[in-house]
């Protein structure tokens, strides 16, 4: 998180508020649909990358559980849809499943399982892998983009290839694949994707070469991805700044502020505790009483982009 002590220091967040539900008629029994597309793939000999597709806004989602033989490994909010299970054994076959669960506590069935081989293990291992050399993106839709990457070489084997973009991993392949098709982006928006190689003592390369790439203008309307009702109040030694959270599909864990029109921090918010409704914050005021602010917020979406800006607030600090 980026912090600039001349402007504000962080407080203690809020804690988010959750968007109210209709009331109903009748309680909510029917659970989210399974999780499809699930992989595993071994990312070191002690580690398997697991992922599997978003589910759809429809099904109300609010968590994953992660399997491993039937027993639960891991539980990750809604906007999370990749992990790493690590602590495993070298040369071991493991299975996966994926199962969702929505805010009524429904659980779907489990996933298509998933079975990954972990590799040997190699001692004393830190040589990085080279960085792929090449790297190209080609856009195959509004939302979907294949990105291809050349081979890495490594002392003892490369064993996966990690997508970045925005300097956030969005995507692992296997160590024979040198192409992928990223889908979930955003229409008329510029992309860097870059890819790293990574070995089984998880040591990983530089970034090979950025691959920038534009998806082509949508006909359907682009969601609007601006935060919703933006306030900000001053009071003693505080700012408190409140908004409805953007429908981007998933709930949205990461704001960037900006602050007379610079960007100051990244409002995160951790596993458990990710909005999906209206939304405060508290920041502690270091700044002096009559200091003026123009604040604008906007939501890292889950392509790893950032949305639109909210509108802008002025605030005048209170002593």
């Amino acid at each position: 998180m980026r912090r600039t002590a001349a402007l504000l220091s962080l407080g203690v967040a809020a804690a988010a508020v959750a968007a109210g539900l209709a009331a109903c008629t009748s309680a909510d029994t029917a659970p989210p649909a399974a999780p499809a597309g699930l992989t595993a793939q071994a990312g070191s000999a002690t580690s398997v990358h697991v992922m599997w597709r978003a589910a759809a806004a429809a099904d109300g989602v609010t968590n994953y559980q992660v399997f491993q033989a039937g027993r639960l490994v891991r539980e990750l909010p809604a906007d999370r849809t990749m992990v790493d299970v690590t602590g495993l054994a070298p040369q071991t076959s493991y299975t996966f499943t994926v199962r969702a669960r929505d805010a009524a506590g429904n659980t779907s069935a489990p996933s298509t399982a998933a079975t990954a081989t972990t590799p040997a293990a190699r001692a004393e291992d830190r040589a990085a892998p080279t960085a792929p050399a090449r790297t190209a993106a080609r856009a195959d839709g509004p939302r979907t983009v294949t990105l291809s990457w050349s081979a890495a070489s490594d002392d003892t084997g490369v064993t996966a290839y990690d997508v970045y973009q925005g300097g956030i991993r969005i995507h692992t392949a296997g160590p024979g694949e040198t192409s992928t098709t990223l889908s979930g982006l955003q229409p008329d928006t510029a992309y860097s994707f870059t890819v790293r190689a990574r070995d089984g003592a998880d040591n990983s390369s530089p970034d090979g070469p950025a691959a920038v790439v534009t998806t082509p203008a949508s006909s359907e309307q682009r969601p609007d991805t601006a935060p919703r009702g933006f306030t900000a109040t001053a009071s003693p030694g505080a700012v408190t700044l409140a908004w409805t959270a953007p429908d981007t599909g998933r709930p949205t864990d990461a704001y960037e502020l900006h602050v007379n029109g610079k960007p100051v921090t990244v409002i995160q918010f951790g596993a458990g505790a990710v909005p999906a409704g209206r939304v405060e914050h508290r920041l502690t005021v270091t700044e002096p009483a009559g200091t003026v602010w123009e604040l604008r917020l906007r939501a890292r979406l889950p392509d790893g982009t950032w949305g639109a800006f909210s509108a802008q607030q002025r605030v005048v600090l209170a002593g």
